[in-house]
C-alpha cells in the first residue's frame, strides 16, 4: 500500500514505514532494489526513493503500540513519530502471518486484536485522530477488529474467522510469497485511480469482496444447471459476468 498512498499525492513526511526490509536487497534478488508483485514485473511494490521509518528488528509489537499512542522515547526523531491530533484521519494497513485475533511480528511475537484495540481506545482519548481506517490482509484477517470499541473506525479485512488468506505470487528466486490475493487486488484496483477521484472506500470493497480469498470461483460463460453440481463441492458458478474471450 505504500506505493499507492504516495502516488496519490501522500507525502513521506505523512507515511510511516514499518517494515523488515530484507527482501529488496536479498543477494538472491535478481532486481535489487525492488519488489515486484507479478512475474510481469510491472509493478514495483517499493515504488520510487522508499524511505523505511522502522526496519529489521525495529519492527516489534511494543514499538507499534508505542508509536500509536505516542508514547515513544524523547529521542525518537521525528520521522519515527505519529503526529496527529483530533482532525486527523489516519490509514493503518498491516499484512503478514496471523490467526484467530492475532498478527505475528517477524515469527518471534505477536500483537493481538485487543491490543490494537486499547491502543485506539488510548489514541482516542488523547484525541489523535478524527477517523481511523484500518485494512488488514492475513488468515482469519476480521478477527482482529472484532475487539474495537472506539468511535470513528473503518475496518476491512481479507478474510473472515476460520478462512485464510492465500498468496497470488510466489517468487521462487526469493524464496517467499510476494503478495497475497487480497492486497494484489486491492492494488490492481488502485493503479487506475487518480488524485482527486471521486470514488469512495464503497468502491474499493465492493472489488475486495469480489476478489478476496474467501470462495473459489470459476467464471464460464456457458449455463449450468445447479442440480448437476456436486454439493461438497466449493465452487461458485459465475455465468451472469460479461467476459471478453
Amino acid at each position: 500500500m505504500y506505493r499507492t498512498v504516495k502516488r496519490l499525492g501522500i507525502p513521506d513526511s505523512n507515511i510511516i514505514l514499518m517494515l523488515a526490509d530484507d527482501m529488496a536487497c536479498n543477494s538472491r534478488n535478481k532486481r535489487p532494489g525492488g519488489v515486484y508483485d507479478h512475474p510481469d514485473k510491472s509493478v514495483d511494490l517499493y515504488g520510487d526513493n522508499v524511505e523505511v521509518d522502522y526496519r529489521g528488528y525495529e519492527v516489534t509489537v511494543e514499538n507499534f503500540i508505542r508509536l500509536l499512542t505516542g508514547r515513544v522515547g524523547p529521542d525518537t526523531p521525528r520521522s519515527k513519530r505519529l503526529l496527529t491530533d483530533d482532525k486527523s484521519n489516519i490509514f493503518i494497513y498491516m499484512t503478514g502471518h496471523g490467526g484467530d485475533e492475532f498478527l505475528k511480528f517477524q515469527d518471534f511475537n505477536e500483537i493481538s486484536s485487543h491490543d490494537i484495540a486499547d491502543a485506539f481506545a488510548q489514541m482516542w482519548e488523547k484525541k489523535r485522530y478524527n477517523e481511523i481506517l484500518f485494512m488488514i490482509d492475513t488468515c482469519q484477517a476480521n478477527t482482529m477488529y472484532e475487539a474495537f470499541y472506539s468511535p470513528n473506525i473503518v475496518a476491512v479485512g481479507s478474510s473472515k474467522k476460520g478462512q485464510n488468506s492465500y498468496s497470488y505470487f510466489h517468487d521462487n528466486n526469493l524464496g517467499i510469497s510476494v503478495i497475497d490475493r487480497f492486497t494484489y487486488y486491492n492494488l490492481k484496483y488502485l493503479e487506475n485511480v487518480k488524485p482527486g477521484s471521486s470514488l469512495t472506500l464503497r468502491d474499493l470493497t465492493l472489488i475486495s469482496d469480489f476478489f478476496g480469498a474467501e470462495q473459489n470461483i470459476e467464471l464460464t460463460i456457458d449455463p449450468i444447471k445447479l442440480d448437476n453440481v456436486n454439493k461438497n463441492e466449493s465452487q461458485i458458478y459465475i455465468h451472469q459476468i460479461p467476459l471478453k474471450v
